[in-house]
């Protein structure tokens, strides 16, 4: 049964039902980098219980409170990002260098007295770098067949993606023939892009893919933008003994991405081999606003002891952001017409499709909270070491429509069945050789925040077009650095080294365990069989090097 398509008379606004952001998208901007002050940075960020640098704001709210004089400082760096991708032994390396203005922030401490309890209340402010999204990734090989229950070989393509959203809207081949289809909430883009491009057909049965052989596979994205983080603190010293904190946070978010996907068909004709196939362009944004709380707490146990414990909660991110998107099809291959005559088909064009626009959907999403565990020990003015513990769960992330137009069930259910708790552990260490010199080292360590077998699950009325995801594994931070001062002036150098593997995959397919029909069949049927193609293995690597100058007084 065919649905009433809306009229072009209708306005974007219209498609505020469709779903956009993938949790894919959603991690990458709740998850954060190890970023600040070259010091805080190059003891690996273990300083929520030691305090006394601006980059606790972010971590530890009350390690502000260990102040006890005025501080001003910058940081700027200079990163390098890494991507080696083997896709079969075919290898790809992508490098992607960047100048970064990280940091810059202030601490006014204010003295109560010295017989009060409370002997301090400081403010702070701090400006950082808190998320660096530039990355290059490439891969490329042929994605293969999986042999079905019946026997049949079927090629792994991203053309059967297309087939299987376009069948589980039920929506027909005329509703999906006009462009008014992408003003319908409830219709999902990369199926009208596929049938629109001639890649797929359907029936009343619903829509199948034109996949003559075996894909032979390219995909490219470029990642650019970031997250900026300003913090705002007070903080109290009560006794020398406790220090109580209170950040509020702000965020500012941009994130683009353009990625290519392009299949070839390798074909026998009268003229000998040849190919035929399309490529799928991509252009996506996400950006916005969020704002949190963070609370902490310092306490040194014992009177006579330089033992700390720092304890830190952070509230949820709640992000209001707007998600950008348009796609390009471009087919590569001849069809014949009811006159025999051959043509090719033309390009599919979202942004021309839209009246020289992209489409905007606004949305919100609410991060996990956050449990910061610390521990601090000095001796004299000579050692300092620092450890941390943090627990954050991604399965509880959650999804809003704007203005109280309640939860995304589909989209906080991807969250709770392909994300869970990531445990971080930091460590650090200070030496002071002399009193106007350091030396320091760190280490952080990430569990994988993606369930095995996670997936990019596009639903039926998604506008996304890439098909791409990639399941990140446990990530290794090693960091080293040295400090100097002059009077009130002082200067650090930190260098970082992040290291982590991920499994790439272009799409996934869904297909029906009979093959024979060679239909893509609803995600309501049990009768399936889930299929990515081999995992494209990809080491990410990035170094950065970090300058921090600053003046106490």
């Amino acid at each position: 049964m065919k649905r009433r398509t809306l009229l072009w008379a209708c306005t974007l606004f219209l498609a505020s039902g469709a779903s956009a952001q993938s949790i894919y998208d959603a991690m990458n901007i709740a998850q954060k980098d190890l970023n600040g002050t070259a010091r805080f940075v190059s003891m690996g960020g273990a300083m929520g219980a030691l305090g006394g640098d601006i980059s606790t704001i972010g971590t530890n709210p009350a390690g502000v409170g260990i102040y006890r004089s005025n501080d001003v400082m910058t940081s700027f760096s200079y990163s390098l990002t890494s991507t080696e991708s083997d896709y079969a032994g075919i290898k790809f390396e992508n490098n992607k260098s960047r100048w970064n203005f990280d940091n810059i922030g202030a601490v006014i401490a204010t003295k109560i007295g010295n017989v009060t309890p409370l002997r301090f209340v400081n403010f702070g402010f701090n400006y950082h770098k808190t998320k660096s999204f530039y990355k290059n990734m490439t891969m490329a090989g042929v994605m293969g067949s999986v042999q079905m229950a019946d026997g049949n070989w079927v090629p792994i393509s991203q053309v059967r993606y297309m087939a299987q959203q376009a069948t589980d809207t039920g929506f027909s081949t005329d509703d999906f023939s006009s462009n008014d289809i992408y003003y319908n909430g409830d219709a999902g883009w990369l199926g009208a892009i596929g049938y629109q491009g001639w890649l797929t057909d359907g029936d009343e049965f619903g829509f199948y893919p034109y996949v003559p052989s075996e894909a032979d596979s390219y995909f490219h994205s470029q990642e650019r933008g970031g997250i900026n983080q300003y913090d705002f603190n007070v903080s109290f010293n009560i006794n020398d003994r406790v220090y109580l904190g209170f950040t509020v946070g702000l965020y500012d978010v941009d994130y683009n991405k353009y990625s290519l996907y392009d299949e070839r068909y390798y074909l026998q004709g009268n003229g000998g081999e040849y190919q035929e196939g399309y490529s799928l362009e991509t252009y996506k944004r996400i950006h916005g606003s969020g704002f949190n709380l963070k609370f902490g707490a310092i306490f040194r146990p014992f009177e006579y002891s330089p033992l700390r414990i720092g304890l830190a909660v952070h509230t949820p991110t709640f992000y209001s952001l707007t998600y950008t998107t348009g796609a390009l099809l471009t087919p590569d291959y001849y069809l014949t017409d009811e006159t025999g005559q051959e043509f090719m088909p033309g390009v599919v064009d979202t942004y021309d499709i839209l009246g020289g626009r992209d489409i905007d959907r606004d949305f919100n999403l609410q991060t996990p909270w956050l449990v910061n565990a610390s521990l601090g020990y000095t001796v004299g003015n000579v050692l300092a070491l620092g450890a941390e513990y943090e627990y954050e769960n991604y399965a509880t992330m959650k999804f809003k429509y704007p203005s109280g137009g309640g939860d995304m069930v589909w989209e906080s259910a991807q969250a709770k069945g392909n994300l869970k708790a990531v445990h971080t552990m930091r460590l650090g260490a200070e030496f002071r050789p002399m009193p106007a010199f350091a030396v320091r080292a760190g280490y952080n360590y990430s569990t994988a925040a993606y369930e095995a077998g996670a997936l990019n699950y596009l639903p039926a009325n998604a506008l996304d077009t890439d098909t791409d995801f990639s399941n990140a594994q446990s990530m290794n931070v090693v960091t080293l650095g040295i400090g100097y001062k002059w009077s009130s002036f002082y200067l650090d150098l930190a260098y970082k080294y992040q290291t982590y593997h991920s499994d790439f995959y272009p799409f996934f397919n869904e297909l029906s365990d009979d093959a024979s029909l060679d239909y893509m069949i609803t995600s309501a049927n049990q009768n399936v069989t889930l299929v990515t193609p081999e995992a494209t293995k990809v080491k990410n690597t990035r170094s950065q090097v970090l300058l921090t100058l600053g003046f106490r007084f």
